[in-house]
């Protein structure tokens, strides 16, 4: 059997989603499977070539629904996990449909795709948790911004920070389709010293020291909210956590940034503020009034990489909605 493994690129949570649903489809669906795996990115337009489904099984991971017959796996925990109302009533139509509802799951309300797959693949169909332990708990931390702080988000001691660090940046396709596998068969400080990993290391460091100091230069906190845009200084990705490490009293976040491929709108909250959850902005709403989508703590919207006055426009109105709401601690 064939089974291709399609998850959110560039993320860990999506990498760490990816080598559990192997781990489990191995030992708990088909033992003499192989496994392929292909990044999906959020971007202007449609997110899905069906073209690509073609393994005996498809799955999903940590990334939108997609209706078509071909997906035979879905898992994921964001709240905006449907694109379209139709696809959301594609998918609860297939719930109804046993062979169907028994292999797709959404769970907005876990923190991490990668314990939410560990769990229903525990509960559903008898998997053994216990040796991937550790990924859980980072994936954890990682998507869920479960941080002791500021500095521990950003200066990066543990190696899954670490590993988050170079999967967000890479540009090499392979990079992560080879990581994949490695996730729940080593621990993770032996993955980080695989020499294809670690001598990556290095300049991404440099880079992230440098994109701290940008950003530094270029961030503007006003009442509750900061606001940079780095739109001439291309990144492929940039720790989300630095507007707080270096404005820590703040309580939202936007960030215009640029790739080769998008124009992004980054939204997020401080894990750390102390502002009480209930007066805070729903960030997925906000952001699917522009096509994106996320948490109700963090999300984002991708414009083409030519539209960069229509992306700075939805930052601005953002930020300006956010400053008005002002919460307090």
């Amino acid at each position: 059997m064939r089974v291709r493994v399609f998850y959110h690129d560039k993320c860990f949570d999506g990498a760490c989603s990816a080598s559990l649903f192997t781990r489990f489809h191995r030992e708990r669906i088909a033992s003499g499977a192989s496994y392929e795996y292909h990044g999906l990115v959020h971007r202007a337009g449609a997110l899905f070539d069906e073209s690509e489904f073609t393994g005996d099984e498809n799955a999903i991971v940590d990334f939108k629904y997609s209706a078509s017959p071909r997906i035979t796996w879905w898992f994921d925990h964001h709240q905006s996990a449907f694109l379209t109302a139709q696809d959301q009533q594609s998918f609860l139509d297939c719930k109804k449909n046993p062979e169907c509802g028994d292999r797709k799951f959404f769970d907005p309300n876990y923190t991490s795709c990668t314990s939410f797959l560990a769990h229903i693949a525990e509960t559903r169909f008898g998997f053994d948790t216990a040796p991937v332990a550790e990924l859980i708990h980072w994936a954890n931390i990682v998507d869920g911004a479960l941080y002791e702080s500021p500095e521990s988000a950003v200066e990066m001691a543990a190696p899954a920070m670490k590993l988050t660090l170079i999967i967000e940046a890479t540009q090499d396709p392979l990079f992560i389709p080879r990581l994949i596998p490695l996730l729940t068969e080593l621990p993770l400080a032996e993955v980080l010293s695989q020499p294809f990993v670690a001598e990556l290391l290095p300049p991404l460091l440099e880079r992230h020291k440098q994109s701290t100091e940008l950003i530094r230069s270029r961030a503007e906190e006003r009442d509750g909210t900061i606001f940079f845009d780095i739109t001439d200084h291309p990144l492929e990705g940039f720790n989300k956590f630095i507007p707080y490490y270096l404005h820590p009293n703040a309580t939202y976040s936007i960030g215009l940034s640029k790739s080769s491929f998008r124009t992004k709108v980054s939204v997020g909250s401080n894990p750390w503020t102390k502002v009480d959850p209930a007066k805070m902005v729903n960030l997925a709403k906000v952001c699917e009034r522009y096509g994106g989508g996320g948490h109700a703590r963090v999300g984002a919207i991708s414009f083409p990489p030519d539209q960069a006055d229509k992306a700075r426009a939805a930052a601005v109105e953002i930020v300006a909605e956010l400053r008005a709401s002002n919460p307090v601690a």
